[in-house]
């Protein structure tokens, strides 16, 4: 067996908790897109439902910041919601120039089912962790990402 390169301490440690936290992402990623498909839903479309499902009435910018996409991909995503009729676009009546999307009742009926089974499905995949590493880890990916996003504004 061919002995892996060494880059020094700190870099293999670093490596290795890279290629760990790739790994479980992508497999906790693939895991959750599977349940959010067997909802007739794509994943950017199930995340605006969510957002506006918890957080209420959204301009397009603000719905696009929360879920972390572009503001083309979100008016995409919008139509399409819309056009199932699960979404509906309103012009701001303070500022015309922007637009406002809301969950129709029928989108609101559909959250209202899914997202509770979406969330007991997640907790089942958490659950090979006690409560207490869960909510150790979520402070350090907290922390870890705070510090990276800081760094990468000092860096730009």
């Amino acid at each position: 067996m061919k002995q892996a390169h060494s880059y020094g301490k700190k870099a293999d440690r670093a490596l290795a908790l890279w290629v760990k936290l790739a790994r479980a992402t992508a497999t906790l990623g693939r895991l959750s897109a599977g349940n959010i498909r067997s909802f007739g839903l794509t994943e950017p479309q199930f995340g605006a439902l969510e957002c506006l499902g918890h957080c209420g009435p959204l301009t397009l910018g603000e719905l696009s910041r929360k879920q972390l996409v572009s503001g083309g991909n979100t008016t995409c995503v919008v139509d399409n919601l819309e056009e199932r009729g699960l979404v509906e676009r309103t012009r701001n009546p303070r500022d015309r120039r922007t637009v406002v999307a809301r969950l129709t009742p029928k989108g609101k009926r559909l959250f209202d089912e899914i997202f509770p089974r979406h969330a007991l499905h997640i907790a089942r995949l958490a659950g090979v962790l006690t409560d207490k590493e869960q909510d150790d880890l979520a402070i350090l990916l907290k922390r870890l990402g705070l510090a990276l996003a800081a760094s990468s504004k000092d860096n730009a």
